[in-house]
């Protein structure tokens, strides 16, 4: 019993003193392997997690506008920004610059190609849109509502104020041989020379029809597609009419010559009103026959307005219907200036040459009232001033008229008489936009 007491004891002792005797090494052995592997396993696999999500945020990183942007998207984001500035803080149409400037920035803001996002990708929301810009479908339904609010009375009661507006459209012939000396084909420079109109509308409306990018030249080119720099432009210009007349105004009309006080226009019975919009339009489209679309809807307008039949209409076309579409022109026209597209040689020297035909618009006007004067006498004697709202900006031209003349004057009221040779230069613009097309169609 001792002896197997004493094998017992001694057995028991060896199993418990084993581990301090390394006699258990290669189990411990297998037990650290084991630990090991499961250890490089589970780095392992925590690597190639974090590969997995390096490469997923690189993955979005990718098809962020912070991979995609230039240099040229965040130039026209910057100019999207001065359009919103101008128009909030200086008051500078901001019905047209505060539209297009977010334009600007929505058709800047960069994207990945094939997501249907820019306004030239087919089938894209924007592209959906700015389909009334391509196909001139917008241009007459701003002309509805300009017809709607419009009161010719003060040219209905002084036609020969007439002859300003055309005398005005002298910038839209000269920008267009300035078009041509600079290298564009004809049907180009007639779409660009309508900027010297300062009309909006008309000049969408053309450039739609001659320089769309679609039209095939009779060598065999495509006319470019100068829809966006030529649109831009011209709403630019129609903007900053407070900034560029006054000096002009100040320049060529003597101080004595802007104190002439005209006589107050004769009143204007309501049948004379509703007769006009009638014989204008039969008159203005038989002499133009390819400005209908605009002509036809602006008398149409002013029809509504003034038949006392129709006021329910006309409230739609002067207030819902052409805010609906200034909204959708300014965004429009302001996303297709896409910097790849639109930061050209040839958008530069378009916007030289909107600059100098809407001076020389101007000035045409002004001269034109001065020469005038020298067959008016005694009360017929028309302020040159107005001149100036010859250009068919409705109505801030005529506003800065007025401002300019109680300058010299704060007594003159210019304000109704302006107005005649203003609406006059939207039908001159017009006209001209029709005999343009008509030639280079």
């Amino acid at each position: 019993m001792k002896k197997i007491l004493l094998i017992f004891g001694v057995l028991s002792l060896l199993i418990f003193i084993r581990p301090a005797l390394g006699l258990n090494s290669n189990l411990d052995t297998n037990k650290i392997s084991s630990s090991i592997s499961v250890d490089q396993a589970d780095q392992a696999d925590e690597a190639d997690s974090l590969d997995e999500a390096f490469e997923g945020i690189k993955h979005f990183y990718n098809y962020t506008g912070f991979a995609n942007v230039t240099s040229g998207n965040l130039m026209m984001i910057l100019i999207g920004i001065i359009f919103i500035y101008l128009g909030i803080k200086f008051d500078y149409e901001p019905l047209l610059l505060i539209p297009i400037g977010a334009g600007v920035i929505i058709g800047n803001i960069p994207f990945v190609a094939g997501n249907q996002t820019g306004i030239y990708e087919t089938g894209s929301v924007l592209n959906y849109l700015y389909f009334g810009v391509v196909k001139g479908i917008y241009p007459p339904l701003i002309f509805l509502g300009i017809g709607a609010m419009t009161d010719f009375s003060s040219l209905i009661a002084n036609p020969k104020l007439m002859l300003l507006g055309a005398a005005a459209q002298i910038g839209v012939f000269a920008t267009f041989m300035g078009a041509l000396y600079l290298g564009f084909s004809l049907p180009e420079a007639g779409a660009i020379g309508i900027i010297g109109g300062a009309d909006g509308p008309t000049a969408i409306f053309l450039s739609s029809k001659l320089a769309n990018g679609v039209n095939i030249l009779a060598d065999g080119t495509t006319v470019k597609n100068l829809i966006g720099p030529i649109a831009i432009a011209a709403y630019s210009y129609m903007a900053l009419v407070p900034v560029i007349q006054p000096p002009l105004m100040r320049l060529l009309i003597s101080k004595e010559d802007r104190k002439i006080k005209m006589k107050p226009p004769r009143a204007v019975t309501q049948k004379e009103k509703m007769i006009f919009p009638v014989v204008a339009l039969i008159l203005t489209t038989f002499i133009s026959p390819s400005a209908l679309p605009l002509l036809g809807m602006l008398f149409f307008g002013n029809l509504l307005k003034e038949s006392g039949r129709t006021e329910r209409l006309a409230d739609t076309a002067r207030t819902k219907l052409i805010d609906i579409v200034t909204i959708l022109l300014g965004v429009t026209v302001g996303a297709s200036t896409q910097a790849d597209i639109f930061i050209t040689k040839d958008s530069m020297l378009i916007f030289g040459l909107g600059a100098i035909s809407f001076v020389i618009a101007t000035c045409g006007g002004l001269l034109f009232a001065k020469f005038m004067n020298l067959f008016l006498k005694g009360d017929d004697k028309i302020n040159p001033l107005i001149g100036a709202a010859g250009v068919s900006a409705v109505p801030d031209s005529a506003r800065v008229v007025h401002t300019e003349g109680l300058k010299s004057d704060p007594s003159n009221y210019l304000l109704m008489h302006a107005m005649a040779p203003n609406v006059s230069g939207v039908i001159g613009s017009a006209i001209a936009a029709g005999i343009i097309l008509s030639f280079l169609g």
